[in-house]
């Protein structure tokens, strides 16, 4: 990564940020400041910024003298988060359809192809290319402050999504139901894409409920 075009503390946001998502620090888990500094061969000054800005975000939490956790995962905050999503996302996806490129829908295609083939390898890159997709289908609004907000909830959502995904099976249900949004999508059906897409964010969230409640 060329330090020239990003500087170190946007790196190190990127870089802890993708260990919090794909689970390598987990839930309560502490950010080890001393030993990731030494890991990276940096000073703990960009890395603590790099810190607060997640903090910020909302993927982690600060404690007095004792530094950064990963926050843990919680009903509430999943209630609120697919809420908001319920609120923005069918709108701005049927807005996206409208003002999709052929080359809009072929980044979608791609994406979700590729989602896919990581879903039936079982990698680890599944939540991240969960996020892409679903970002492909909104971008095209060319909203810029719902999408702002939008990529922030999606990021926040990214630790339930391989919560839910974890009992065997519900990826092949996610990704057929995938399908269903790319097919209206693609076809600009406004009506159906809003209809699917809430059925989407539902069916999540119904079954978080469950999982969240169980403590499992």
């Amino acid at each position: 990564m060329n330090l020239i075009i990003r500087n170190l503390s946007e790196q190190l946001v990127d870089l802890v940020r993708e260990r919090i998502l794909t689970g390598r620090v987990a839930p309560d888990g502490p950010i080890r400041q001393d030993a990731l500094a030494a890991e990276l061969g940096i000073s703990k000054i960009p890395l603590r910024e790099a810190l607060a800005r997640l903090e910020q975000e909302g993927l982690l939490k600060s404690q007095a003298n004792r530094g950064f956790f990963v926050r843990s995962l919680n009903r509430g905050e999943a209630e609120e988060v697919y809420a908001l999503r319920m609120k923005l996302e069918p709108d701005v996806m049927a807005l996206a359809a409208a003002r999709a490129s052929e080359a809009d829908h072929a980044i979608a295609i791609g994406t979700l192809a590729t989602l896919d083939q990581v879903t039936d390898k079982g990698g680890d890159g599944v939540g991240a290319f969960n996020r892409a997709f679903h970002m492909a289908l909104l971008t095209p609004s060319r909203q810029p402050l719902s999408m702002t907000i939008l990529q922030r909830l999606h990021v926040l959502s990214e630790r339930y999504v391989r919560k839910h995904l974890e009992p065997l099976g519900r990826d092949e249900r996610a990704n057929e139901e995938h399908r269903e949004m790319l097919e209206a999508w693609l076809a600009r059906d406004d009506k159906r894409i809003r209809a699917v897409t809430i059925a989407h964010i539902e069916k999540i969230m119904d079954d978080l409920r469950v999982q969240l409640d169980a403590g499992g």
